[in-house]
């Protein structure tokens, strides 16, 4: 049978409830002597047993043990080509899926120094020939230990498999809501939503080009989702005037970034934790001039100085309830002037380098 059609035949037995059934365990007899495996395979036969393999050529055995994955070996150690002691030393350095294989010498051998050699090397047992009634014992129990201890192995995988199946899908409950709280926020000056979806990608598309690996890009990029969560609380009078807001307004509209991070506060997890530093701060400026704590240079966060030039270029170039959307090539005219007053020169290279990349988010 081959290796895979093995290994699922396995799976399927344990996980179905059949693992302990020692007689359907595969056994693997090796002696040089046809006769002395003849005799062993019948014994075992008689037992009960179902899935008995002979070989007589002890090369071979760890070739077929790859095919075969025996839940036993019976092992000669007086073999030519190969001793019985190469060929275990062998079965040792393979790579298992939970344990060893166990193997059982079975020789003619007495002596004192055979017998801890080969059980330092990892013999299981070390039974003397003539096969007789205790060894049947003896295999039994170890069989009943290897059959045992499969089931556990695969039980474990399976639970192991279902948490991170359940973890996987709290995950992607999570990161659902968050795009669902993102667009609630987007909703109320954008009727399509797609800002936000911008400045997800183009977040990610930016912090790859600064050398960020794929998890902490992917985490940014929908952190920022979360940038304007604040918009919930401001009027409708102020978000949506379609004109220049006076002073006052300016004020009221400059707290959607305190009201963002209170609704943000006090999140446990990474994602949320790093949305409420966006929200509390993707509107302070390199300079020093931005709100709401006027931050200046690297005292801003890392995160926020990502977001600061995605939304930036976005809104530019978006309508609004109170302007016209501007050219690209005038967005990023824009954009150059105010590397190093209002964002962080390294952002604004990173940016122009991915800038084909973003462009193609406003044709999706």
């Amino acid at each position: 049978m081959p290796a895979e059609a093995q290994k699922s035949t396995e799976l399927s037995g344990l996980r179905g409830g059949g693992g302990l059934d020692v007689k359907s365990a595969q056994i693997l007899v090796v002696d040089d002597e046809t006769q002395v495996t003849r005799l062993i395979e019948r014994i075992l036969h008689r037992e009960g047993y179902l899935h008995v393999t002979t070989l007589n050529e002890p090369e071979a055995v760890v070739p077929l043990c790859r095919e075969l994955k025996p839940d036993l070996v019976l092992l000669d150690l007086n073999m030519p080509n190969l001793s019985g002691f190469e060929v275990l030393a062998q079965i040792q350095l393979e790579d298992y899926d939970f344990e060893t294989t166990p193997v059982v010498v079975l020789t003619g051998e007495r002596g004192r120094e055979p017998r801890m050699r080969a059980l330092n090397l990892g013999a299981r047992d070390y039974i003397f020939k003539p096969f007789d009634f205790e060894v049947l014992a003896r295999i039994r129990n170890l069989l009943e230990h290897r059959l045992l201890s499969k089931r556990l192995f695969f039980q474990n995988q399976i639970l192991e498999e279902r948490v991170q199946q359940r973890t996987f899908e709290l995950q992607e409950a999570h990161i659902e809501t968050v795009r669902r709280l993102g667009l609630a926020a987007e909703f109320r000056d954008d009727d399509t939503g797609e800002h936000v979806v911008r400045i997800c990608e183009s977040t990610r598309l930016l912090a790859t080009a600064l050398g960020e690996d794929k998890e902490r890009a992917v985490r940014f990029g929908l952190a920022a989702k979360l940038h304007d969560i604040g918009k919930l609380g401001i009027p409708d009078s102020i978000l949506l005037k379609p004109a220049r807001l006076s002073e006052a307004e300016f004020e009221v509209m400059k707290t959607h970034t305190t009201i963002g991070a209170q609704i943000l506060s006090g999140a446990h997890s990474t994602l949320l934790q790093t949305a409420k530093v966006i929200a509390l701060s993707h509107h302070e400026k390199w300079d020093g001039t931005g709100y709401p704590e006027g931050l200046e240079g690297e005292n801003i966060p890392y995160s926020a100085r990502l977001v600061a030039v995605c939304d930036v270029f976005d809104a530019l170039t978006s309508s609004r309830p109170y302007k016209e959307p501007w050219t690209v090539e005038r967005a990023v005219s824009h954009i150059q002037e105010q590397s190093g007053r209002h964002f962080d020169p390294t952002m604004v290279d990173a940016f122009l380098s991915v800038l084909d990349d973003i462009l193609k988010l406003r044709k999706a």
